[in-house]
């Protein structure tokens, strides 16, 4: 197991253990049928990269690639156009198209408005240890502006620590067995995004701080959350190590940085693949 199954086994017994069910839920099944979750406040989960402790699961494979060709959507080539997503690789934003081709002033839309991510670069490069090295997708003006779901992944710091950059992300809400849990796929491609900000600024990969402000599982994914921890007792006395390599030389630009830049090695999950309904 990695450190991040170990911290999904503990996450889901406690959802289980602890959570609440919510009330009159905005997202849908496909069927139209009310999506309920059972949910905790305030999870924590915290990785240093320097360390080997890349954040994967291995209960369950995970698209990695494609999470990192969504981050590419997000800063690298910022968009919000659906078929430029696909072009990228991503199709899984599609069911959120608010009737445009588009997902509304949102993600990527935000970032390419305001520059965020050239202005985060150059910030670092400049002012090291400045204290101010915020990226927010959360912009008033944009979630007025169209229709679209609101930000998940929203707010992202930076530190510099000697030679090392670290950086925290905030959620404000999570479908862990899909996305936002423990080495899934949030998980997966902002540490990869922390590589790729420190590769450009001259830095090493350093701490990743993931915090979910309300995390959940959905009602139809509880046969998933028992299967899940049924595999986590199998493989109890199975150390792993996997580790995401990014084969760039330092100095390179952020847009020279490709998906064939990345080497996922020892990283071994357990089969079959489990599906899982959305809500939308």
């Amino acid at each position: 197991m990695t450190k991040a199954d170990r911290y999904l086994v503990y996450d889901i017994h406690n959802i289980l253990d602890n959570g609440y069910q919510d009330v009159n839920p905005r997202p849908k099944y496909e069927d139209g049928t009310p999506a309920y979750t059972i949910s905790v406040n305030h999870v924590m989960r915290k990785y240093d990269l320097s360390k080997g402790e890349f954040p994967i699961c291995t209960l369950r494979r995970q698209a990695w690639k494609t999470g990192i060709r969504e981050i590419f959507t997000i800063y690298q080539h910022p968009t919000n156009v659906l078929s430029e997503m696909r072009d990228l690789g991503v199709t899984w934003w599609d069911p959120w198209d608010i009737g445009d081709g588009t997902i509304g002033q949102r993600y990527g839309a935000t970032v390419k408005r305001y520059d965020l991510i050239h202005k985060l670069i150059d910030d670092i490069k400049k002012d090291p240890y400045g204290r101010r090295k915020v990226v927010s997708l959360w912009q008033e003006a944009d979630l007025r502006e169209t229709k679209g779901l609101a930000p998940c992944a929203f707010l992202t710091m930076w530190n510099v620590r000697g030679g090392y950059l670290d950086m925290s992300m905030i959620q404000r809400s999570g479908d862990m067995l899909t996305a936002s849990g423990a080495g899934g796929i949030n998980e997966i491609q902002y540490a990869a995004l922390l590589m790729m900000i420190a590769k450009v600024t001259g830095y090493e990969p350093g701490v990743f701080t993931h915090f979910v402000a309300n995390e959940q599982i959905y009602d139809r994914h509880m046969d998933n959350a028992q299967e899940m921890l049924r595999r986590a007792e199998e493989m109890a006395d199975d150390t792993q190590n996997p580790t995401l390599i990014l084969h760039k030389e330092k100095g390179c630009t952020f847009e020279e940085i490709t998906i064939d830049d990345f080497e996922m090695v020892d990283y071994n999950p357990m089969k079959p693949q489990l599906k899982f309904e959305l809500g939308i």
